[in-house]
């Protein structure tokens, strides 16, 4: 049949298949690709969460048809979590619903709340999420540039502008503005001044915002990341998504939760309740185990990730790579090398894979914004990172100009 879909093709070409295909045969040839693509965390789950889960799977009651919008007792724990780490009451009846982690719960809302030809506000270079799932969903984009200043610091100011320009020249008015911080690619943080800013103008005008906080407990600076909850007036047109995958290590259990407004909340409940019979009871109970059981295993996290990140950027600045320190998440947002810019991410991160035998995420996959950088996630252990830093400074020395790069693109890409 020569039918097209539609949805599908307003989805563009998978810009991480040509790295993920060279990774995957350099290592059906035997090579050691030291990978840092993937957000994958690669610590173990913490032992009492695993032994809950051990301990509930036991029983056979748990085995049926779950909750689509979460059992009580985790709609309990969401709640409670937010009033200690937030200081925001949540209301775990009409204020929460449980998802299969924040991507799910993103782009279940986006079909729940859009119509064809809704215009969506989405932050560019973003989780690809944040823009597809509205794309799917029928909508029209509008990307909003989100930018840093040279010590690699989010310019909130820019944003604000960008945002009062997009709203007052797009045709229909936008219907939600999309934001995600601490920001997965560029790990961009900001205060509660700036969420403030935001919801002011954003109720002004109507326009509702979902929030991913999915990076919110990994952060390093000592100053933990507000929740735009925090705002007054902010659950008159906010949800906020938040994931246990990277706080507790939990990324393939898929269990997250959306909270905050109670239309949209609503929303992405009814439409769920038509999709799926909720995560299997006993991950929820796990998930339950996790959030209202001792804490020192994120500060273990969040240690580990700070150690890793700071082997890797100071690696980095004596191989003459210049990387912003990340305030928060597990990533670094690495700007291509000057002798290797013309090339863009793509071609920069196959020239890493093939010549210093490490997997990058290239910028481009995050938006059209992000081709001047590439993601690096530091998710391999510190001998691999130590490592990983030699190959990349032999790789630099080996290739010191863009003459150079240009050639061995010629040859080899």
């Amino acid at each position: 049949m020569s039918q097209e879909f539609h949805r599908i093709k307003r989805l563009p070409p998978y810009v991480f298949a040509e790295v993920n295909a060279m990774k995957a045969a350099a290592r059906r040839a035997g090579e050691d690709i030291i990978d840092f693509g993937m957000g994958n965390p690669d610590p173990a789950t913490p032992q009492h969460i695993v032994d809950k889960l051990v301990e509930t799977i036991k029983n056979p009651r748990t085995h049926g048809y779950s909750m689509s919008r979460g059992i009580p007792g985790l709609r309990k724990a969401l709640a409670a979590y937010y009033g200690r780490r937030f200081g925001v009451d949540i209301d775990p009846e009409t204020e929460t619903v449980v998802t299969l982690g924040s991507k799910e719960g993103l782009a279940n809302l986006a079909a729940a709340i859009t119509s064809p030809g809704d215009i969506i506000l989405v932050p560019n270079p973003s989780y690809p999420i944040h823009a597809f799932g509205f794309i799917i969903a029928g909508a029209a984009l509008r990307h909003i540039p989100i930018g840093h200043d040279e010590q690699g610091e989010f310019n909130a100011e820019s944003f604000m502008e960008q945002l009062h320009r997009a709203v007052k020249h797009s045709v229909p008015k936008p219907s939600a503005v999309v934001l995600n911080f601490p920001a997965n690619p560029t790990s961009l943080v900001v205060d509660l001044d700036f969420y403030k800013e935001v919801v002011d103008f954003c109720r002004a005008q109507e326009i509702y915002i979902l929030s991913d906080i999915a990076y919110s407990e990994i952060y390093f600076d000592g100053n933990p990341p507000p929740s735009i909850l925090q705002v007054e007036g902010a659950k008159d047109i906010a949800v906020e998504f938040y994931s246990l995958s990277k706080t507790y290590s939990m990324a393939g259990w898929r269990i997250g939760f959306a909270t905050g407004n109670k239309k949209l909340i609503n929303a992405l409940t009814r439409i769920k309740s038509y999709l799926d019979y909720g995560a299997f009871t006993p991950i929820q109970v796990a998930a339950t185990a996790a959030l209202n059981g001792p804490q020192d295993c994120v500060e273990e996290f969040r240690n580990l990730y700070r150690d890793r990140r700071d082997i890797f950027i100071e690696g980095m600045q004596s191989a003459g790579w210049h990387i912003p320190v990340p305030a928060a998440t597990m990533f670094a947002w690495a700007p291509i090398p000057k002798a290797f810019e013309e090339l863009g991410s793509l071609d920069f991160s196959k020239l890493l894979l093939q010549e210093a035998g490490v997997a990058v995420a290239p910028g481009l996959g995050f938006g059209e914004y992000g081709d001047r950088h590439v993601r690096i996630a530091l998710v391999e252990n510190k001998h691999r990172i130590r490592q990983a830093n030699r190959n990349i400074k032999a790789f630099f020395q080996k290739y010191p100009d863009a003459e150079s790069a240009r050639e061995l693109l010629k040859k080899s890409v």
